[in-house]
């Protein structure tokens, strides 16, 4: 550890993201990226402006780009926020929104990244268990807080919260912001983008890494009444004025307009999801219900552990999490039907072993 580093460096553990080895013949279902590539608009798009214009800053605003996300979600202009992929767009979030007086919520098994977002920013948080069949239960959260944040679908489990269930959620803490992570929600959950203007205190965070396919370009948004996303953008201009540059800002816009790329694409993985859970559970494994576009599966008999390690010997790269609760599950991205083929045979070989 450096002497020179700041006191509060010392105590922080930072995110550690999905293993990205170079390994021949590497089948990557750990990182949850798109099996299928992004909308050949997006290509065209970067292409138009890969030209002398890079010299010149980008729009700090990304107005074409807010545009397009309002006209697409019927939300006004000035209740879109973009950032530099979604995490950025969250940790403007927990700065602006979420370091109240009172503690943050969020479950006790949720993406990896609110815990060291509270540790970095010094915000108070308590941990609400999930249900002992890994769903979130509102009524759970009915305990003093500053804020809550979810994930929905949760991460790593894949279960989703209803509309109506976030609804409730909502009339049960109308005194403090709620931000709704929907990262994976375009594989089969109900989006909360509608109740925004309902509850003025919401937000809905979204990314392009996803559903879009867009996961090397970082890009992410958020969508909530005009006094939240001032609070953002206060934070965001007292950080980085210019998050998003002019090959960003044009590829997402591209991305948010063609919605038909977005419905066949996000279909054809839900088929691909639902082939893979039939193959799973047939070779004893069960499955959480999914709305994402990974799985969350253990094996009736046999170690997480030692089957992550064997996929890894035959090139498969899956995310084993160590986590108490879930160290015999395993999360497996939802690859095409081939990818998805070539892990089931693999698994059948494995499991048979010593069985």
């Amino acid at each position: 550890m450096s002497r020179f580093w700041s006191p509060s460096v010392h105590a922080l553990e930072p995110y550690v993201p999905g293993e990205q080895p170079r390994m021949n013949d590497l089948l990557k279902l750990n990182t949850n990226e798109s099996p299928h590539g992004p909308s050949p608009k997006v290509i065209e798009a970067i292409r138009a402006v890969t030209d002398d214009t890079l010299r010149l800053y980008p729009d700090p605003t990304a107005l074409k780009l807010r545009e397009t996300i309002a006209r697409v979600y019927d939300v006004g202009v000035d209740e879109v926020f973009v950032g530099n992929g979604s995490d950025e767009v969250l940790a403007h979030a927990f700065v602006g929104l979420l370091k109240q007086d009172g503690p943050l919520l969020f479950p006790d098994i949720t993406y990896s990244f609110y815990p060291v977002y509270c540790r970095l920013f010094d915000i108070a948080s308590e941990e609400v268990p999930l249900t002992e069949d890994f769903r979130i239960e509102v009524a759970d959260y009915d305990r003093p807080c500053g804020a809550i944040i979810l994930a929905n679908p949760n991460a790593p489990t894949g279960v989703a919260l209803s509309r109506a269930q976030i609804r409730d959620l909502l009339d049960r803490h109308p005194d403090c912001p709620v931000v709704i992570d929907e990262a994976y929600v375009d594989f089969g959950a109900e989006s909360a983008v509608s109740l925004v203007r309902e509850y003025p205190n919401l937000l809905v965070i979204h990314t392009l890494s996803k559903s879009r396919a867009l996961a090397g370009l970082r890009v992410g948004y958020a969508i909530g009444q005009s006094a939240l996303i001032e609070g953002l953008t206060r934070v965001k201009d007292s950080f980085n004025s210019y998050p998003l540059d002019r090959l960003a800002l044009a590829g997402a816009e591209a991305a948010i307009a063609d919605t038909e790329w977005l419905a066949v694409t996000t279909q054809q993985l839900i088929a691909s999801r639902t082939k893979l859970v039939e193959g799973l559970e047939a070779l004893g494994f069960t499955v959480l219900p999914s709305h994402a576009n990974f799985v969350f599966a253990r094996h009736q008999s046999r170690d997480a552990t030692d089957i992550s390690s064997a996929l890894r010997q035959d090139a498969i790269l899956v995310r084993h999490f160590r986590s108490e609760r879930i160290r015999d599950f395993m999360r497996i991205t939802v690859g095409t039907d081939a990818q998805c083929a070539r892990l089931l045979t693999a698994l059948r070989t494995i499991v048979s072993r010593n069985s």
